[in-house]
C-alpha cells in the first residue's frame, strides 16, 4: 500500500528538528518494514499570533510503500518513536494516509486552508474522520495534529513543499546546465518564476542551494533571471515565491473586490472580496 506520513510540532529551540525526526521515521520504515520511502518535503503553514510554533510553523511529510500486512504495526511504531523522540515541551502530532483510499480533495482543501487561516484541533479531527486518515496526538497539547494533517493534504496537492536535504552534488557559487541539474536523482524539472520550462542548455548559477520544490507532483527547481542567464533563489525568496503561488492561485469562490481595493488585474486572493489582510498574509472568509 502507498502511504503518506506527516509529523509536526516535535521540537523546541534546543532540540533536533522535525525534519530530522522525519528522516529517522523514514529509516525506521525502511529497516523494520522493508518500506520504499521517498524524499521528505517541508510544508510552510500560516504564521499567526494565535498559532504556537517553535520557529517557522512547518510540517514534514514523506511517502512510503509497504506491504498491507504491516500497516497496523507501522502506525504504532511511528507513534511510539515520535512520542519518544519529540522534545518534552513540544506538542507533536502524527498523520498517516492510505493514498488510494483517503479523500484527497478534502485533504488538499484542509492543507490550503492551513496556509491561509487559523484552524482548530476539532476541525483537524473532523477532517481526519471524513477523509479516512489516521491522526493522533503524541504529547503535550497535541496541537501538531493540525500541521500533520495539513502537510498530508499539501503533499497530495503536489504544488507545495521544499525537498529536505543539502543536495551536496551542486556547489554554491557554481553554474550548471539544466541538463546537469536534471541528471541528478533529485531534480526532475527546472522552471522560471512564470512556470516556463528552461532548455537543457540554459545555465543556472547556484547562489544558495539547488533546492527543488514540488510542482505538478514532481521535484522542480525554480529559478530567477540572473544577468543573461538564471540563478537559484535565496531561501527567503524561495519561501515568499511559494507563499505567493498559493495566494495568486485562482479559486471557484473568487468574487472581485471593489476597484479601489484591488492590487492588480489578476484573478487572485489579493483581489477577492473574501480575503482579509493579517500581519503575515491573508485569510479567506469562505
Amino acid at each position: 500500500m502507498d502511504l503518506l506520513i506527516c509529523i509536526d510540532d516535535t521540537d523546541n529551540i534546543d532540540s533536533k528538528g522535525t525534519g530530522t525526526i522525519a528522516d529517522e521515521l523514514s529509516e525506521l520504515v525502511k529497516d523494520r518494514f522493508a518500506g520504499r520511502c521517498g524524499y521528505v518535503s517541508r510544508h510552510q503553514l500560516l504564521i499567526h499570533e494565535d498559532i504556537p510554533y517553535t520557529s517557522h510553523n512547518s510540517s514534514m511529510c514523506f511517502p512510503c510503500t509497504v506491504d498491507d500486512a504491516f500497516y497496523e504495526e507501522l502506525v504504532v511504531a511511528c507513534f511510539e518513536y515520535l512520542s519518544a523522540e519529540s522534545a518534552p515541551e513540544s506538542d507533536p502530532g502524527l498523520a498517516v494516509a492510505d493514498v488510494q483510499n483517503a479523500d484527497g480533495e478534502a485533504l488538499r482543501s484542509f492543507g490550503l486552508d492551513a496556509k491561509r487561516r487559523v484552524i482548530t484541533k476539532k476541525e483537524a479531527f473532523d477532517t481526519a474522520l471524513i477523509t479516512g486518515v489516521y491522526l493522533k496526538e503524541a504529547g503535550g497539547t497535541g496541537q501538531g495534529v493540525i500541521g500533520a494533517l495539513a502537510g498530508l493534504g499539501l503533499r497530495l496537492w503536489g504544488n507545495d513543499g521544499e525537498l529536505k536535504g543539502e543536495f551536496a552534488a551542486f556547489k554554491k557559487d557554481t553554474s550548471y546546465t539544466v541538463h546537469e541539474l536534471k541528471d541528478s536523482m533529485f531534480i526532475q524539472d527546472v522552471r522560471n518564476e512564470n512556470g516556463d520550462a528552461l532548455s537543457d542548455s540554459d545555465m543556472v548559477y547556484v547562489c544558495w542551494k539547488a533546492k527543488p520544490s514540488l510542482s505538478g507532483g514532481i521535484s522542480t527547481l525554480f529559478v530567477k533571471r540572473f544577468g543573461d542567464g538564471w540563478s537559484t533563489m535565496e531561501k527567503d525568496e524561495l519561501r515568499k515565491f511559494h507563499g505567493d503561488r498559493v495566494y495568486l492561485r485562482g479559486c471557484g469562490h473568487f468574487n472581485a473586490d471593489v476597484e479601489e481595493e484591488q492590487v492588480d488585474d489578476r484573478r487572485s486572493c489579493y483581489n477577492c472580496r473574501y480575503r482579509r489582510w493579517i500581519e503575515n498574509g491573508l485569510i479567506c472568509k469562505r
